[in-house]
Parts: C-alpha cells; sequence; structure tokens
C-alpha cells in the first residue's frame, strides 16, 4: 500500500512538473526579447552620451532607396513645377488676349449698331422733311393752279430752273399748257425742253 501511494505522489509531481515547464513564448521572451531590449537601452544611454543621432546611423545601416532623396531628383521636379508656372502663364495670357479681342469685337458691334441706329435716325428724318416739303409744294401748286395763267407765267419765269420745274412738273397738264402759253416763246420752248428731260430721267413707275 505503501508503494502505491509513493507511486501515485511520484506521478503527481511529474504531472505538476509538466504543467510548470515554460512554453516556447516564454522562453523566446526571456531569451532574445529581453536581452535584446536591454542591449537597445545600452546603446540609447550610450549615445545620449556620445551626441550620437541614433536615426542617421539606422539609415546609413538600413536599405532605402536613395534616389527619391537624391539632389538631381529634387532639380527635376523643380523645374517640372516652373514648366508648369510658365505653361499656366502662357495660358493666362491668351486668355486675357482672347478677352481682349472679344471685348474689342463687341464694343464695334455696339458702334456700329448706335451708327445704324444714327443712320436710320437721319433717313427718318429726311423722309419726314421730304413729306413735309412735297406737302408744301402741293399747297404751292395748288396756289398757282387757282391763279390765272397769265399771272403765272412771269412769276415761274422769275423763278430759279430747279424751283420752276418743280411747280411746272407738278401741275395738271391742262393748267400747264395755259402757263407755257403765257410766256415768252424762248422761256417756253426752254421749260419744254427741262421737262422732257426730268421726266426721261425720272425712274418709271
Amino acid at each position: 500500500m505503501a508503494k502505491i501511494n509513493k507511486i501515485v505522489k511520484n506521478n503527481q509531481i511529474s504531472e505538476g512538473a509538466e504543467e510548470k515547464s515554460p512554453g516556447f513564448f516564454q522562453k523566446l521572451f526571456a531569451w532574445v526579447i529581453i536581452p535584446l531590449l536591454f542591449v537597445v537601452a545600452i546603446l540609447l544611454v550610450i549615445a545620449q552620451f556620445t551626441n550620437t543621432n541614433v536615426f542617421e546611423k539606422a539609415s546609413e545601416v538600413l536599405p532605402f532607396d536613395k534616389k527619391d532623396a537624391s539632389p538631381s531628383n529634387t532639380k527635376e521636379i523643380d523645374e517640372e513645377i516652373l514648366l508648369l508656372k510658365a505653361e499656366i502663364k502662357e495660358k493666362d495670357a491668351e486668355i486675357e488676349k482672347l478677352q481682349r479681342e472679344l471685348d474689342d469685337a463687341i464694343a464695334e458691334k455696339e458702334n456700329q449698331i448706335a451708327i445704324q441706329k444714327d443712320l436710320r435716325r437721319k433717313i427718318e428724318e429726311l423722309e419726314s422733311g421730304k413729306l413735309e416739303t412735297r406737302k408744301d409744294l402741293k399747297e404751292i401748286v395748288k396756289t398757282y393752279e387757282n391763279m390765272s395763267a397769265k399771272a403765272v407765267a412771269p412769276i415761274i419765269a422769275e423763278l430759279g430752273d430747279e424751283q420752276a420745274l418743280e411747280i411746272l412738273s407738278n401741275m395738271k397738264p391742262d393748267k400747264l399748257s395755259q402757263v407755257l402759253a403765257k410766256m415768252e416763246p424762248k422761256d417756253a420752248a426752254r421749260y419744254t425742253e427741262l421737262l422732257a428731260a426730268k421726266k426721261t430721267m425720272e425712274p418709271e413707275s
């Protein structure tokens, strides 16, 4: 019986020893990480006293692409920026030029519109004046037609050719023949010739 108890006790001790045996991560932490942290701490303390930049030393040891930080690459970037700025400036100048041309075209168009309006106004004034002149002329002609041909003939002969033709050409045919008959033959012949030439020059209606 005592022998059996001893065997059971030995089994329990061995099981307890197996349970208490450290695992892989515990061994890794104890034998690798802790000593490594200790060495790093010592190095940092030494670097502090020797005024050594640990990060610069690490950059010399650790691999990295030096091409990205090279002065030549920085110069290329600066040159590209300058080219882009020059291109932007050129585009701005072109836009300003086109804007000036557009403004000039608008101003020219507005000027042309103003000129057209002024001409149209003048034409309307002339047309209005022409109507008034014709109205006055008709009144004058009517006055002469109401007078006797004997009284009208010497008056017409004293007028200028242009005014005389305007009056004679607007008279009724029978009244015109009466007035010409009362004129001096040379005056009647001259006005007859002028009236014929005027009628030839007038456009056909």
